[in-house]
């Protein structure tokens, strides 16, 4: 049976990493976070002091991308059961989700050079298939001819909510307020920057989980994909 490319796209915080997470471990499929990758990035720039006045130091950044100084990868943890991100062998996991990371990770997604670099990763990581990737443009660039694609949306308000429980689970102090602000703006940002925006790619099957739990989301899209398994045959 073929091995598929599956694309989940969507809004920020709508849960498309669960949802990517969910087809892959069904299908035993490889997973790849691509918005981690955005945050390790979007890390390194803060723990290198690349943001100055409000602004980010990109002849830097593209000296050290070019440069190799940016390593990044992901390794399975048993014991949690998922796969977690490495930045220069450096667990940051748990750093990339935080709130000061997703203030800045939009500024440097829309990144020509970053964007061009992730990308040629993220291709590479799932030419052979088998593969379920999760972000921004997987469906509408990264791979335009996926077998199956997903674009995932939620109220905004919704999202916010989920996101605010899932910081304050963690012990992190936000409000909610800055969460709805954080999301629109990544929002308005992702849908309307330049390089590769946050679209709909005209083939992809819209998902709206505003409503939807997670086993819900996940019965429907897993259908979908051995709907299409069957199409392959």
């Amino acid at each position: 049976m073929k091995k598929l490319i599956i694309a989940v796209d969507g809004h920020s915080s709508c849960g498309k990493s669960t949802l990517a997470k969910d087809i892959a471990n069904y299908f035993n499929y490889k997973y790849i976070d691509t918005g981690a990758m955005y945050r390790a990035v979007t890390l390194y720039v803060i723990e290198n002091n690349l943001l100055k006045d409000g602004k980010i130091d990109e002849n830097t950044l593209k000296k050290d991308l070019e440069a190799g100084k940016i390593q990044i990868d992901f390794k399975y943890n048993p014991e949690l059961k998922k796969s977690e991100t490495l930045l220069n062998d450096k667990n940051i996991e748990n750093k990339i989700r935080g709130i000061e990371v997703s203030n800045l990770v939009s500024p440097v997604a829309v990144i020509p050079f970053v964007r061009k670099k992730l990308v040629d990763l993220q291709r590479e990581m799932g030419k052979e298939g088998g593969i379920v990737m999760d972000g921004r443009d997987i469906g509408t660039n990264v791979f335009p001819d996926a077998d199956l694609k997903i674009f995932l949306t939620a109220d905004a308000e919704v999202r916010a909510k989920r996101r605010y429980d899932e910081l304050k689970n963690k012990g992190e102090d936000v409000s909610l307020q800055e969460i709805v602000k954080n999301i629109k703006e990544r929002d308005y940002i992702d849908s309307h920057r330049k390089t590769n925006p946050l679209i709909q790619a005209e083939d992809a099957v819209l998902l709206d989980n505003t409503n939807l739990t997670m086993t819900e989301q996940a019965k429907i899209a897993i259908k979908l994909a051995e709907n299409k398994c069957k199409e392959e045959q």
